[in-house]
């Protein structure tokens, strides 16, 4: 049973290792996926997750005792999290994958984050995570892990404000009304937006003292998780190539190029 008078937060990050932002993305040969022989760097909705940990350190002192960032891939994904912990994090966790096996569903990904929180010594009261991965694009593992763990989740959040004392948390969210409002017991899960903070960037020295960090290494059949996908892709293609337009000089020339199109008014 969770302890309610505790007054120490414990905040945990789920960062991933992506395709870089600015690198052109190729379809492999074999149209089953990218070249992933590429840049990596950490992805950026990630970025601002472990920025906002950081912040609500800065923010409420030592109510925050433990900020911890965790990541599942090959071993190459520990640099990600180096970079995570660099940016103000205690310690890191990775769920280590071989280097060819196939990138694991948000539901895989989503049981193997539970499976971690619930090894932990202490309770984790705050999972704050990116809305999505720029890779997939799928926007699920928050919401998964959410229902997984029974938790309290708000989604694209753009502010969040966290009470301490009373474990509760108000969130923000971006909505396409416009914003809305949500007030949340802890323990929570929250996905950031891009207009919840602007990440930092990585002193040196903090680049050295990262090295040092403790991370703690685990495979998927340590927490009992079998990461074997139940999807198969069947074809990845580039979008065809944009056509160049062409100016017209009059309305009837316009329609008759429609026409010749086979566009016709509905």
């Amino acid at each position: 049973m969770r302890p309610t008078s505790a007054r120490f937060l414990n905040v945990l990050v789920p960062v991933k290792r992506c395709v870089d932002y600015a690198v052109k993305i190729r379809v492999n040969p074999d149209q089953k996926g990218i070249d992933l022989n590429v840049k990596h760097s950490m992805n950026p909705f990630d970025e601002i997750a472990v920025e906002e940990a950081v912040r609500l350190r800065e923010k409420l002192k030592d109510a925050v005792k433990s900020i911890k960032v965790l990541t599942v891939g090959p071993p190459k994904a520990a640099e990600t999290l180096r970079t995570a912990l660099a940016m103000g994090a205690d310690s890191g966790i990775h769920i280590e994958l071989p280097e060819t096996a196939p990138a694991p569903e948000p539901l895989s990904i989503a049981k193997l984050i539970k499976a971690s929180i619930e090894k932990q010594s202490e309770p984790v009261d705050l999972v704050i995570m990116g809305k999505q991965a720029i890779d997939d694009d799928a926007g699920q593992t928050g919401q998964m892990l959410a229902g997984l763990l029974g938790w309290s989740q708000a989604t694209f959040a753009s502010k969040v404000e966290v009470d301490e004392a009373n474990k509760l948390a108000h969130v923000t969210r971006e909505i396409d009304g416009g914003l809305e409002e949500v007030k949340c017991k802890l323990p929570l899960v929250v996905t950031t937006d891009l207009r919840l903070n602007e990440p930092r960037y990585a002193s040196l020295p903090n680049i050295m003292k990262a090295k040092k960090k403790p991370i703690e290494k685990f495979k998927p059949s340590d927490l009992g998780v079998d990461v074997t996908p139940i999807l198969e892709t069947i074809k990845i293609s580039e979008p065809q190539k944009r056509v160049g337009g062409t100016k017209v000089g009059s309305v009837d020339e316009l329609v008759a190029k429609l026409k010749a199109a086979g566009i016709t008014a509905v």
